[in-house]
């Protein structure tokens, strides 16, 4: 938990209900990188929407909080979108001046790498006009020998992981 808390009182909403059958299956299952038949040959892939991604991201928890990403409204689906292999997250912050927005984003790019197929290209913003330091942000996230350095550090390494240790309920509650 840092030191310093950014927004000590986030605004903080319900869930939204789960996305149907085809997340219930894919909550029992990963994708495969390049499916391939007995011959050898690469079977069709199959395709993913804005709210397979939206229920992979939605139970990261904040750093400054005990809340999700979702009930906190950083992440809805409407902020997600893909393009053939390349998916693009936008992501709000609570407030403008967040201090960790760039972690935030770290663990949304880490949780997306570890549960997409390879064959993706994932670019992580903050929504325009939401941070004062937006394009700094935006520049972090998204060069990834910055990123690999952060993942260097077991500190902040061990930030991320506390961060994405529910993300696997992807908006179902904790029983």
């Amino acid at each position: 938990m840092p030191a310093e808390v950014f927004n000590p009182n986030p605004v903080v909403f319900s869930p939204t209900k789960g996305l149907g059958r085809k997340s219930e299956l894919l909550a029992q299952s990963l994708w495969i990188d390049e499916p391939t038949s007995s011959d050898g040959e690469v079977d069709d892939v199959e395709l993913i929407d804005q709210d397979e991604v939206f229920d992979l991201i939605r139970s990261i928890y904040d750093p400054e909080h005990p809340n999700t990403l979702e009930e906190l409204r950083v992440v809805s689906a409407p902020q997600i979108k893909i393009e053939q292999n390349w998916v693009t997250v936008e992501f709000t912050p609570t407030v403008p001046h967040c201090g960790m927005s760039t972690l935030i984003g770290l663990c949304i790019r880490v949780r997306l790498l570890r549960s997409l197929p390879n064959r993706f290209k994932v670019d992580i913003f903050v929504k325009p006009g939401s941070h004062q330091s937006e394009h700094a942000v935006n520049k972090q996230l998204n060069d990834k020998e910055r990123v690999a350095a952060a993942l260097e550090n077991p500190v902040l390494l061990d930030t991320v992981e506390q961060c994405l240790r529910d993300a696997g309920r992807r908006g179902l509650p904790i029983i």
